[in-house]
Formats: structure tokens, C-alpha cells, sequence
């Protein structure tokens, strides 16, 4: 086993088996630092997750460009990324935070100095969930005149509850995680009508990653329910960006494979120059990386 390709919360050791071309981002992983304020229950916490750790993950696959999600254990304080962001490199790393309504002006302009190019819902559970619905549009507002973006990580149940709530958001959107349809009948839940008519309106996204989450088939089938969904929204929308999602949270014993999680890509958009759009262009319009 080489001890410069073993990654803390990835299994396996090779690379993948596709090169990543100059530039390639992940646009979805997470740091976590107890060097910084824990939020909610301290079991959510990741010990071997720092941005030096992360390093290792991108030698292994190859990436340059990175945006760190805030992590729902560290709240609100947004300290965590801005540090990632500054040791991964300003120049190639940019950030999502979480905030809530009572955060100031000044303190937006501190996180958009900082690299942060957008704050995020992660709604799906409520457990330890630092904001709400009824924060999303009025945030929204604030930071679409910093050419931010609002993310969300909502079930698809709460994507079709809440599809006028997204329909009135004057910013960019971008749906984590496939927009988080529940496989084997991916495209037959009212959410993906609703995505699906969000991306004709030209300022929706969708984070190609977390195949784990939905995937009925798993690491050993290769994840292969997540392919029709992922061409789906290819087809439709060019804007789609992929992301690792390391360390994995969600996956708290058997953590994925991140070569075999990269290499899915290549099933999701088999066209290698549509593919170096979703790993280079997409990211550098999406999260300004110039």
C-alpha cells in the first residue's frame, strides 16, 4: 500500500483510472477543525478532516481548484473555511458558508474578501440545522447583490413543498448531490419536474457528487442507478459542477472510494471535452475563479 495515496475517510489506494485536466475543481468538500467552534451535537465532528488532510485527497485524484462547504458541526462561524480557503491557496480556492439573517453587511463583505461565493441550506435533516426555510428568501436577497449563490441540500420531498419558495429566489441556485432524487425511480418524483423546469430559467445548477446518498445499488454496483438521473441533468443544463464531498459525513463506517467516486464521472458525462466544461469551465463561471 503506498502511504502517499492513503487518504483519511477514503477507501482504497489507486488513482483513478481517468486523468483530471489542468484546473479540474471539486466544488464539494467540507473541512473540519477543532481548532474552531463546534456546533449542535459534538458526534457530528470528523477528526482527520483539516485542509492538510485534504491535500492528500487532491494528490490522489488530481484536482487544483477546490470550494469548501461549510460543515453543519461548525455552525455558523464560517472561521473554519476561511482558514481552509487561505491554506489550500486563495487563487484557487473559493468557499460556501452558512449565515443567518442577523448577519451584518460588513460581515458579508468580510466573507466575499475571504473567497465565500455563497451561503448554504442544509435543510434535509433537521437535526443540529443551523438555519431554516423561512431564512432562505430574505438571505437570498442579501447576498444575490454580492453575486452569491444559494445552495441547497434539501430531501426532494422538500424541493417540491418548497418549488414557488425556489421559484422566487432572484439568485443563482445550485441543488446539491443530484438534487437528491430517491433512487430506483429517480425522474418520476414531482422534484425532478420541478428541477426540471428550474433549469430553463438559466441561473440553476446542479452539483454532480454524493452518489452514495440515493444509490440503491451502492460502491459495489457501481453505482450505476445514479447514471440515468446524472445524464438527465446533463442533457438538459450544461451547468452542473462535481464534487468529492469528502470526508464524507453521511457515511459514518464505510467510507467511499473517492478514485471510484471520480471515475464515475466518466459514465455520468462520457464526452471528454463536455467532461473538462463540468471539471474546469463550469466551476471558474460559477464560483469566480479566474
Amino acid at each position: 500500500m503506498r502511504a502517499d495515496l492513503v487518504v483519511p475517510h477514503s477507501s482504497g489506494t489507486r488513482k483513478p483510472a481517468d486523468a483530471a485536466p489542468e484546473d479540474a475543481c471539486d466544488a464539494h468538500m467540507h473541512v473540519y477543525d477543532r481548532r474552531f467552534a463546534l456546533h449542535g451535537s459534538p458526534d457530528a465532528m470528523l477528526d482527520h478532516a483539516t485542509a492538510g488532510d485534504y491535500r492528500l485527497l487532491q494528490r490522489r485524484i488530481g484536482t487544483q481548484r477546490t470550494v469548501v462547504v461549510q460543515p453543519r458541526v461548525h455552525g455558523t462561524d464560517n472561521s473554519v473555511t476561511l482558514a481552509a480557503i487561505r491554506e489550500l491557496g486563495a487563487q484557487h480556492t473559493r468557499g460556501v458558508a452558512v449565515v443567518r439573517p442577523d448577519v451584518s453587511d460588513a460581515e458579508l463583505e468580510r466573507l466575499h474578501a475571504g473567497g465565500i461565493r455563497g451561503i448554504r441550506f442544509t435543510l434535509y435533516t433537521p437535526t443540529n440545522a443551523a438555519t431554516d426555510f423561512g431564512m432562505v428568501e430574505p438571505l437570498a436577497h442579501r447576498v444575490h447583490a454580492l453575486g452569491w449563490h444559494v445552495q441547497l441540500h434539501w430531501s426532494a420531498d422538500q424541493i417540491a413543498e418548497h418549488a414557488a419558495l425556489v421559484a422566487r429566489l432572484p439568485c443563482t441556485v445550485v441543488f446539491d448531490h443530484l438534487a437528491r432524487m430517491p433512487q430506483p425511480n429517480a425522474q418520476a418524483h414531482p422534484a425532478f419536474e420541478v428541477v426540471h423546469r428550474l433549469l430553463d430559467n438559466g441561473r440553476t445548477w446542479i452539483k454532480l457528487s454524493g452518489a452514495y446518498l440515493d444509490s440503491r445499488v451502492g460502491a459495489q454496483g457501481g453505482y450505476a442507478d445514479t447514471v440515468a438521473l446524472a445524464r438527465a441533468w446533463v442533457m438538459q443544463a450544461e451547468r452542473v459542477v462535481w464534487g468529492s464531498d469528502w470526508p464524507h459525513p453521511t457515511e459514518r463506517t464505510a467510507k467511499p472510494d473517492d478514485a471510484q467516486l471520480f471515475d464515475l464521472l466518466s459514465r455520468w458525462v462520457p464526452d471528454e471535452a463536455q467532461r473538462r466544461r463540468v471539471l474546469v469551465d463550469n466551476p471558474a463561471r460559477l464560483y469566480d475563479f479566474s
